[in-house]
């Protein structure tokens, strides 16, 4: 076992990669990077009928936005069967392990027989203590692993919940290598652990039922232990698992809804592990205070909002370059239409006006393409508590002093509109949130002084005379009616 800390992160390439998952791959490389160690990926692909290029694919590009790639090349379970087939043939040949000839129904039966009944099946060890010659292995066969007898209890210790010790009892000869010569989950874990020198072994608390198991086969093949670590699982909103009702569970998701990758890695480390009461912390903080003193027994609960919060405070933060990269992480062609849309002083304007208000940065790029667009229609119900019959007179007024000017300074048009209301004894609201509108479609957006400026003349005429055209329709509407 090598002295220098190794750890890994050893996703199943099953589906996309779970939050939860990820979260253990953050752990493992804090830990790693803490202390001067090495963490690596390893590929658990051994289940071939639900592995696929797809899932793999997915997961490595996760891993990778997310700077979460292995230090050291990726080991692929699959690629090491034959390794795998030698040390199941060396523990046949100690007898720690023992051939298993029996019928596959039958036991099927029996467990369905067991459990019926609310119980739980254990294997009787039929072919246990069966004599057995290398001609008996060319015949269809698991191989199980042999329980020491006269074992009473198990136990190992976790860096984060001391000793846990359960009855032997609870444990059958369990199956490490199945008939088609694909080996089970809890030998080739321990196998590759072992071949690829892990010293600390950093997982869900989901694995805990599997380690007694585990620490069977480390002995059996007279290797040293890992330090286990059982982290506390991300709960949903009432305390249960994390499922798609709580929350979007793969982290693809959240890349392509426009998460920052480092305000996601932020939100995640602190779901379980606390430094004080300090909520944003940068890489080399995190490097830095990270360790398993502070890492609680409780799972944690995902909060979307707070994660939200938490992104907008990184949007802010971030330049225009990295908004950029961060765009393109969004896949689809948002950039090109960006850039097809505003020129790239244009573009600085936008961003700067609308990460101030965003939580999610698909919201701010929709936004941005959509302000591009004159708007075909507008829903003067959005601006009722603000219009009176003198608003369209106001936007008349306003218009004419507007187009007169060169000056787009907000400083200038602020002062403009005021003295607009002013003479119609209105408030500025009144104004800038039909403005708004009619610039917008909407009334919530950044600024409307600075958009004016990013807008240009022509376009803000255009869409104000729009609104002005809608709003003496609607008068005249109403008129009618009456």
């Amino acid at each position: 076992m090598s002295t220098k800390i190794r750890v890994r992160f050893a996703p199943s390439p099953t589906g996309h990669l779970h939050i939860g998952s990820v979260r253990v791959a953050i752990f493992n490389w804090l830990y790693a990077k803490h202390n001067n160690g090495t963490y690596l990926v390893r590929i658990e692909d051994t289940d071939q009928q639900r592995s696929t290029k797809e899932f793999l694919d997915s997961q490595l590009d996760s891993l990778r936005w997310l700077n979460l790639l292995s230090d050291e090349p990726i080991v692929y379970q699959m690629s090491r069967v034959e390794e795998h087939k030698k040390l199941v043939k060396k523990m046949l040949d100690d007898g720690s392990a023992y051939p298993c000839f029996c019928n596959l129904e039958e036991l099927a039966e029996k467990r369905a027989a067991k459990e019926a009944v609310g119980g739980a099946y254990k294997y009787e060890g039929i072919c246990r203590n069966k004599k057995w010659t290398e001609s008996d292995l060319l015949k269809p066969h698991a191989i199980r692993f042999k329980i020491p007898e006269n074992l009473l209890t198990l136990d190992f210790d976790d860096l984060i919940r001391g000793n846990i010790k359960i009855d032997a009892d609870l444990l059958d000869d369990f199956i490490i290598m199945r008939r088609d010569g694909t080996p089970t989950y809890n030998f080739v874990v321990v196998a590759d652990d072992i071949y690829m020198q892990i010293t600390h072994v950093i997982r869900g608390e989901d694995h805990i039922s599997n380690t007694h198991k585990q620490v069977l086969i480390y002995k059996a093949l007279k290797a040293n232990l890992p330090v286990f670590v059982h982290l506390p699982l991300i709960l949903g909103t009432a305390g249960n698992k994390l499922s798609k009702r709580d929350a979007a569970v793969s982290v693809q998701e959240y890349k392509q809804n426009g998460f920052i990758a480092a305000a996601l890695f932020n939100y995640l480390v602190r779901l379980g592990w606390s430094h004080g009461d300090q909520e944003l912390f940068s890489l080399d903080e995190m490097i830095k205070y990270f360790d398993f003193d502070h890492v609680g027994k409780k799972g944690s609960i995902f909060d979307v909002k707070k994660l939200e919060w938490m992104n907008g405070v990184y949007i802010r933060q971030s330049s225009f370059d990295d908004l950029f990269v961060a765009i393109k992480e969004l896949g689809g062609d948002y950039v090109e239409r960006l850039n097809s849309l505003w020129s790239k002083e244009q573009l600085i304007e936008l961003f700067e006006q609308y990460k101030q208000r965003v939580t999610r940065l698909l919201d701010m790029v929709l936004d941005i393409i959509s302000l591009s667009n004159d708007p075909k229609t507008l829903d003067l119900n959005l601006v009722s508590k603000w219009s009176t019959p003198k608003i369209v007179d106001v936007l008349e007024v306003f218009l004419v002093e507007f187009e007169k000017t060169n000056d787009f300074s907000h400083d200038y048009l602020l002062n403009l509109a005021k003295v607009t209301v002013a003479k119609f004894d209105l408030k500025l609201v009144n104004l800038a949130q039909h403005l708004r509108l009619a610039l917008t479609g909407k009334v919530f957006s950044p600024g409307v002084f600075e958009l004016i400026k990013i807008l240009g003349k022509e376009v803000v005429v255009n869409r104000i005379k729009f609104l002005i055209k809608l709003l003496t329709l609607n008068v005249s509407s109403k008129k009618i009616n009456n």
